[in-house]
């Protein structure tokens, strides 16, 4: 056996790991989309590049704001930004303001390079992108969820009414917490989706949560996407 030289860390360990993985994950993900159907019907088409997720919210059907008035709005910086988190996977998501405590499972793409998404007769669960970051780890974490189904509102029926500034907290299965703070809501059409905007790499853990929104249509789905964007504020 030849020992490992001191000082020498592993290979998934390294910042060019970590780096090279961001990049892969932001390929797959620009060339990747979430069927939203609604209601059971029929997901829409979506083409390479554009991302939706199951379920709806109330919101104009072209790209503008929501929750807060004013779009993005200055950024206030961390005085003691946290340290990033190894990888544990996520088990349950908590949004305190909406009185949203839900249970986690894993998604991974399809063969149609579709994310998949919660069951519909599950509509309370919370989907987690498995292939990309952990909770609190570096880089733009994806969660998806029905806004609602033919049963009713589902977990994310409010998700557009998150305040900025509101929490987001996501236990982990090593039993830590990763805590977001909301920076901005977003409503997009469909058809302009900005990609590199939602998954585009980071420097510092974030995390996505994405809903549809806008009008409903029997054919094609729901119109519009609802995006919540947060990053790592506490650890605990």
């Amino acid at each position: 056996m030849v020992p490992r030289r001191r000082g020498r860390r592993p290979w998934h360990r390294t910042r060019l790991f970590r780096l090279t993985r961001t990049a892969v994950l932001a390929v797959v993900l620009v060339t990747a989309a979430v069927r939203c159907g609604g209601h059971d019907a029929p997901g829409a088409p979506p083409g390479a590049g554009r991302t939706a997720a199951n379920g709806s919210a109330a919101g104009p059907a072209s790209a503008g704001d929501a929750g807060e008035e004013g779009g993005k709005g200055p950024e206030r910086p961390d005085a003691a930004p946290p340290r990033p988190l190894p990888r544990s996977p996520a088990t349950v998501l908590r949004v305190p303001s909406l009185g949203i405590d839900a249970p986690i499972v894993p998604l991974r793409l399809g063969p149609d390079r579709h994310l998949g998404t919660p069951p519909l007769d599950r509509p309370k669960l919370v989907g987690w992108y498995a292939g990309g970051p952990t909770p609190g780890e570096r880089g733009a974490a994806i969660a998806v969820g029905h806004r609602d189904t033919r049963t009713g509102p589902a977990v994310f029926a409010g998700l557009a009414r998150v305040a900025r500034g509101a929490r987001i907290e996501v236990r982990r299965a090593d039993g830590r917490t990763a805590v977001y703070t909301v920076d901005r809501v977003r409503v997009f059409d469909k058809d302009t989706f900005p990609d590199k905007e939602v998954y585009g790499p980071t420097r510092r853990p974030e995390l996505r949560v994405l809903t549809c929104g806008g009008l409903f249509r029997r054919a094609t789905g729901y119109t519009s996407n609802v995006v919540v964007f947060a990053h790592l504020t506490a650890t605990r």
